[in-house]
């Protein structure tokens, strides 16, 4: 999970976000796919990541602009996993979360999934619950740091998690109190092979 705070610095936080999701094509066992937002920068949040999601490049295409070249588009491992990834969209759009963007095959060779962003998720959704490793991204609205860090350790899978905010004191004392491995702040998947990672 990604905790973005109401005073997250928000093209920096979308930056992360757009990272920790898209750089592995969501094939990734950190993967930013649970985004909570705070209500504040909800929809402004929303806005920003939507639009750089949209700008994803793929299937060779290395001319168009993107926000980050780092993050263009590949294809799922393989057939399997790309169904699994499209029954999850399915699911997500039947358990009554908005597609505010993507939502289907990219193209029609190869295991492309569009980049997939739903917003009015929430946590007893199918999506928000399981990991999906694909290019999907949950959106999720909260009020206080203390609900979100409660939220976010509301999970079976514990291996990193994120914060976004401008406070030093907010971002360690939400360091500690996540219950995950590695917590980045202002980033996802920095690494560094000085740091032990998990």
């Amino acid at each position: 999970p990604l905790i973005i705070c109401k005073d997250a610095d928000l093209d920096q936080a979308a930056n992360a976000a757009h990272v920790g999701l898209f750089l592995n094509m969501g094939q990734c066992c950190c993967a930013s796919s649970r985004i909570f937002i705070h209500e504040d920068v909800h929809d402004a949040f929303i806005e920003k990541i939507v639009k750089m999601a949209g700008r994803l490049r793929s299937q060779g295409d290395t001319t168009s602009e993107t926000d980050n070249a780092l993050c263009d588009l590949g294809p799922q491992v393989d057939k399997i996993q790309f169904d699994k990834i499209l029954g999850y969209i399915e699911k997500g759009k039947k358990e009554g979360a908005t597609l505010a963007l993507g939502g289907n095959r990219l193209g029609d060779k190869g295991f492309f999934v569009q980049p997939t962003v739903f917003k009015d998720v929430t946590d007893e959704m199918t999506i928000a619950k399981e990991e999906i490793f694909g290019p999907v991204m949950q959106l999720m609205k909260f009020k206080t740091l203390d609900e979100a860090i409660r939220r976010a350790n509301n999970t079976h899978y514990g291996l990193a998690a994120g914060i976004c905010t401008r406070d030093t004191g907010t971002a360690l004392a939400a360091a500690r109190d996540f219950q995950h491995g590695t917590v980045w702040i202002n980033c996802y998947d920095n690494f560094d092979l000085a740091a032990p990672f998990g």
